[in-house]
């Protein structure tokens, strides 16, 4: 079966949603965020979002500016037809669109969720490893991994102990790159390693969303621009 797809900005509220429901993280990421969503059929199923992560310095390994540079966050969807990776290369064309000046985004697979970025991998990212690991972050005692900095915009401390967690250090993760012109692309050639194999508990093209029924809450309000 075929959807008609439609992408454009999410409202935050929108957003929040979809992440708080359908990303296993059940969380926003802290800071500026950039909000896409997704609708098929004319049903809300779900949104991307890019931001700069945990690094302030997300461009400056690829000699780029920090505004050429973002990471894609999130992507948190319910049940759809379109597979992840075509919702997240379109997403990615609308960011490119709408950010001239944008010329890489990154992401990352935790292998401790079971992820091997086989979304990033049907998309034809470039794999460049495991990231070094050893940044603290904060366990919750659900056993939920939060960044600090998602601490503080969610409880307003990033002290452990006075919001039920303590530290951890965080795990590696698989790290991909999506160059978005020819020069970036060779540019960044060299980094790229094989892809990974699969993980025992992820399918091909569907992770990083929990299945659960889409459509009119939120309501698929649109704004004309990120927030």
């Amino acid at each position: 079966m075929k959807a008609e797809l439609k992408i454009d900005w999410a409202t935050h509220e929108a957003a929040k949603y979809a992440v708080e429901n359908w990303h296993y993280s059940e969380s926003m990421p802290a800071g500026k965020l950039v909000k896409v969503g997704a609708w098929e059929n004319r049903k809300f199923i779900g949104v991307v979002l890019f931001g700069r992560g945990a690094n302030n310095n997300i461009g400056k390994p690829y000699r780029l500016e920090q505004t050429a540079a973002c990471e894609l966050v999130r992507i948190a969807l319910t049940k759809h037809i379109t597979p992840v990776s075509k919702i997240a290369a379109i997403a990615m064309r609308f960011l490119k669109a709408n950010s001239p000046r944008l010329r890489l985004i990154i992401s990352y697979a935790d292998p401790l969720q079971g992820h091997h970025g086989g979304i990033y991998q049907a998309g034809n990212w470039l794999y460049c490893g495991k990231t070094k690991g050893g940044t603290a972050q904060i366990q919750m005692p659900s056993g939920k991994i939060i960044h600090k900095r998602t601490a503080m915009s969610q409880y307003g401390t990033c002290k452990a102990s006075d919001i039920g967690g303590k530290w951890t250090e965080e795990k590696q993760k698989h790290k991909y790159l999506m160059p978005l012109d020819n020069d970036m692309r060779k540019r960044i050639l060299p980094l790229s390693k094989p892809y990974p194999k699969r993980a025992g508990s992820e399918t091909t093209d569907t992770a990083g969303f929990q299945p659960a029924e889409g459509g009119s809450i939120p309501t698929p309000a649109l704004h004309s621009q990120a927030a």
